[in-house]
Order: structure tokens, then sequence, then C-alpha cells
């Protein structure tokens, strides 16, 4: 196809110039120091334009020629820019199969080639690149000192590039893993406060986040962190309920007092203080801390579904409620009630429902309970002990000596399991 098109052109060439030139009859005459030359303007024309090309061709070649030094300087550039770029794609490679010293090499002689150059030296981004992919290598190598070195070396470079400044940002982001690696989590939570407020906010960046918070004991830093990342959907759902979970129970621990306790209680989110979990560790530290009545007030909610809770949430209740029977309510007993049939079902509950009536002298709906707890081999060790004392003292208040006895014995014979 490409050979049909340049016939046609030629053709088209032809029948142009052939009709243009076919009838020219003008003659162009020349003088020169008495000489005469006649010549056809076809001619003259065709000889102008071979004079115009060659002179043309001749500068040209001139200038190639006096060209010729830059042409070969800027052929050993691009040799040296091979050279290097080939030898950073090596340190890569090398470092990703695990072969740190050889990545660490490859890298360290892509720089040197580069400032051998002087022409590659204003490439500041490789050179970062470079060193970050050291101080990675070296990192692996248990070499601090020089990992450091190499790393800070990159943050300067990528701080000469223009902006946005990726490279910064990953020398920064990797400075963060490597101490917290080394279990340094004041430097890695510096390391991340320089990050800009956008790159903060990226998964990667919480993620460290999440683990230099935990790791420095910051638990309420480490939940809102971890709000941010289950936003972001940085985690499953179940991974990131469990992980909430677990963050608030952990701050919630950290209270020295009822005043801190309350604080972070008002600090959490609104699911968090209906998760049935959180709230039953809420109460159970807020009634250690003396101040049960409060306690019943944050379970008082969740109590009143008790019957729709999960079998692990009812039994997280109902041992928070245990924690906090000292002064017990009226107001509470139709709650109590309430959860009779829910008890028939979980020992645990017919354990608090027994003790709770019991606080509340109703002796007979508590006997009841009770001794469902306590016969019930469901229930640990220690709740059918704790059962079993509860009766004990029952029947002594009634002055039922031997069944008391009984009761106790019981009792005893499981504190030797």
């Amino acid at each position: 196809m490409h050979g049909i098109v340049w016939t046609l052109l030629l053709a088209v060439a032809a029948v142009v110039g052939a009709t243009a030139l076919g009838g020219n009859d003008g003659l162009v005459t020349i003088f020169w120091m008495g000489w005469r030359l006649d010549l056809s303007l076809n001619l003259f024309l065709l000889a102008l334009l071979l004079f115009v090309l060659a002179v043309y061709s001749m500068v040209r070649g001139l200038d190639s020629l006096f060209d010729l030094p830059e042409r070969a300087r800027k052929w050993r550039v691009a040799q040296r820019d091979r050279q290097a770029q080939a030898a950073l794609r090596e340190g890569l490679a090398l470092y990703m199969a695990g072969r740190y010293t050889r990545a660490h090499k490859a890298c360290q002689r892509a720089v040197a080639i580069q400032a051998d150059t002087p022409e590659l030296a204003l490439d500041a981004e490789f050179t970062a690149l470079a060193h970050m992919l050291s101080a990675g290598s070296l990192h692996r190598l248990q070499d601090r000192t020089k990992r450091d070195e190499h790393l800070q070396r990159a943050i300067d470079l990528a701080l000469l590039t223009r902006k946005p400044r990726p490279t910064e940002e990953g020398a920064r982001l990797l400075a963060a893993e490597c101490a917290l690696e080394d279990r340094d989590a004041p430097r890695a939570l510096r390391a991340l406060e320089e990050l800009p407020p956008g790159v903060g906010r990226r998964t990667q960046a919480l993620r460290l986040k999440l683990q230099a918070s935990r790791l420095a004991r910051q638990p309420m830093e480490a939940l809102r962190t971890a709000r941010l990342l289950a936003k972001h959907q940085g985690f499953t759902s179940v991974a990131a309920e469990g992980l909430l979970r677990t963050l608030a129970t952990e701050a919630l621990a950290a209270a020295r007092d009822t005043d801190q306790l309350r604080a972070l209680w008002q600090n959490l989110d609104a699911h968090e203080r209906r998760d049935p979990l959180v709230v039953a560790h809420a109460a159970r530290r807020m009634a250690d801390l003396g101040s049960p009545a409060e306690a019943r007030q944050w379970l008082a909610p969740l109590w009143d579904q008790v019957h729709a809770t999960s079998v692990e949430g009812a039994t997280a209740l109902a041992h928070a409620l245990r924690h906090a029977l000292n002064g017990l309510e009226a107001e509470w007993l139709p709650r109590l009630d309430a959860t009779t049939q829910a008890a028939l079902r979980n020992p645990a509950l017919a354990l608090t429902l027994g003790l709770a009536l019991a606080e509340r002298q109703l002796w007979g709906k508590a006997r009841s309970m009770l001794m469902s707890a306590a016969n019930d081999h469901d229930l640990s060790d220690d709740g059918r002990r704790q059962a079993w004392a509860c009766l004990g003292r029952l029947a002594e208040r009634e002055h039922r000596e031997e069944e008391a006895a009984r009761y106790f014995r019981q009792a005893a014979l499981l504190d030797r399991h």
C-alpha cells in the first residue's frame, strides 16, 4: 500500500510538471566578463534548485561536524544514565528477592554513577530513591546506624524535588515503619507527625499510627485512629468491630479514678457505648473504683434488651452486674423479673439474678435461681462456687445448719479443682 501511494504521488508530480513546464518558452541569459550564456527557463530553475539543495546539504554537514563533540558528550551521559537506572533496577530486584547485601551494593553503585556524572547529579529524586532502597536493605540487615543515615539523606534530597513530593512521603513512612520494628514508638510518631495532613490520612499511615499508638500505650489515640481506618475500610467489618472493642476496653482499663473513667466513657462513640462487651467492661471498672450505682446506670439500657443479646454479651453483662450489686436499688426488680426466662437458658444470668435477688433479700426467688446456676456444669467453677456459697449463707440465715454445711462443702469441693 505504501508503494502504491508513492507511485500515485510521483505520477501526479509528473503530470503537474509537464503541464506547468511543457509550454514554457522563457529564456535566461547570463553575461559574465564578455561571455554570454543562454539557458532555458526550465533548465535555470532546475539548476537553481540543485544549487540551493547543495548549499543546504553543505551547511547541514558542517553543522553536524561542529556539533559532533556535544553529541558525543550527550551519548556518554545517556550511557551513564542507563547504567545508573540498570543498577537501581537490579537493586530493587535483589531487594525483592531477599538479597539485601547485594541490593545495598547495587543501589550504592547507582548513586556513585550519578555522582560521577555532573549532568545527572541534578536528579535528586533518583538519588533519594536509591538511598531509600539502601535504607530498607540495611534495615533487614539490622544495621540501624547506616540505615538512619540513608533515610535522612533520602529525606533531605526529597525536599529538593518539586511538589508533590511522594519520595519524601515514602521516606518518612519507611522511617516510621523502621522505628516501629525497633519498638521505638516516640520516633515513629514523630515521623508520622511530619507528614502532610493529607498523607497522614492514608491507609498505610493510619495503620502505622495505630501500631505506634498501641506501642506507646495511648489507647484513646489508637481508638481514634482505628475509627478512621474502619471508616476508610482499612479492615473487614468483623476485624474492625473486634479491634475497636479491644481498644475501647484498653482505654477504659487505663482509667485511674472515676472522673477519668467517666471522661473516657463520654469520649466513646454511641456505637461503642451500645456494645455489650464494652459496656460490661466499663461497668466492672466503675464498680471496682467504688461507684456501683453509676455502673448500674450504664448497664441498665442494655440489661433491658438482654434477652435479644448474644450469649457472650449477656454473660458479660451478667458478670458486670455481679460486680455492681452493692446497694442495688428497688427499681431494678422489674428488670430482674423480666430476665427470668433468659436466665433459664444462661447459667451466668441465673447466677447474677440469684445474687441480685439475695441482695434485695428476696430469699425464695434467689434460692431457685442460685440452685439452677450451682447445678449447671456449663457455668465456670468460680461461678458455681459463688452460687453454692451464697446458698450456704441463705441456709445459715434461716438456721438450717445441716443444709448450709452441705452447700459450703460443695463450694469447698470446687475450690479443690
